[in-house]
């Protein structure tokens, strides 16, 4: 009976799983506000009634899909962030990390891209929620870093948003741009982030 449930749970994950990736697919050319559950179904090859065993509803589908893509993105900006070495090293290697992440999930970087700020309220709020633990994360990280003695919290998490904006907007360009400019903009702009960082506590006081 277990070895019967095993297979028909792994069945059930390889259906939803080809929900989700014909979901990505139709998606490229699309926003998920127009995507139709038929569509979806009719790519799989399943019935429509079947996209219900496995999703509310289209929203549903695409918070899951936003979990899959972010979940994605997640070790790429960790590695970003800690990447030791000089100034300049570090930030060559912050934008090769969002360069190759961009290569290798190109769908997942369109989805987030498009979906950030789409019709879709359920999605929104969930790569809402998403970002600003990334935020919340590389702000701990960048507390550890000796450039951060005697930054406050809240200033922290300031920076942290703006270096995970920062990644999710050249990831972005990457895919409608040439490449150079685009990775030559990302370059200066985080030198520009890091020299404000070297000088953020010499302001005075209000």
């Amino acid at each position: 009976m277990s070895h019967t449930l095993g297979i028909r749970q792994a069945q059930k994950q390889k259906t939803r799983q080809a929900l989700m990736d014909s979901a990505l697919q139709l998606l490229e050319h699309q926003s998920l506000s127009s995507l139709g559950l038929r569509e979806v179904t009719r790519a799989v090859g399943v019935a429509p009634a079947a996209f219900y065993r496995h999703f509310k509803d289209t929203a549903d589908l695409g918070v899951a899909l936003v979990e899959q893509a972010l979940g994605s993105l997640h070790e790429t900006i960790r590695a970003a962030i800690v990447t030791t070495g000089a100034s300049d090293e570090r930030i060559d290697r912050a934008v090769e990390l969002i360069a190759a992440h961009v290569l290798a999930y190109p769908s997942h970087v369109r989805f987030i891209a498009r979906e950030r700020h789409g019709g879709v309220a359920p999605v929104r709020e969930a790569i809402g929620v998403q970002l600003r633990r990334f935020a919340d994360e590389v702000a701990e990280a960048l507390g550890a870093d000796p450039e951060s003695v005697g930054w406050s919290s809240a200033d922290l998490r300031m920076l942290g948003g703006m270096y995970v904006d920062h990644m999710v907007m050249t990831a972005s360009a990457l895919l409608e741009g040439d490449e150079a400019p685009v990775l030559a903009t990302a370059r200066a702009r985080l030198r520009l982030v890091t020299l404000g960082r070297r000088h953020w506590l010499d302001q005075p006081e209000p």
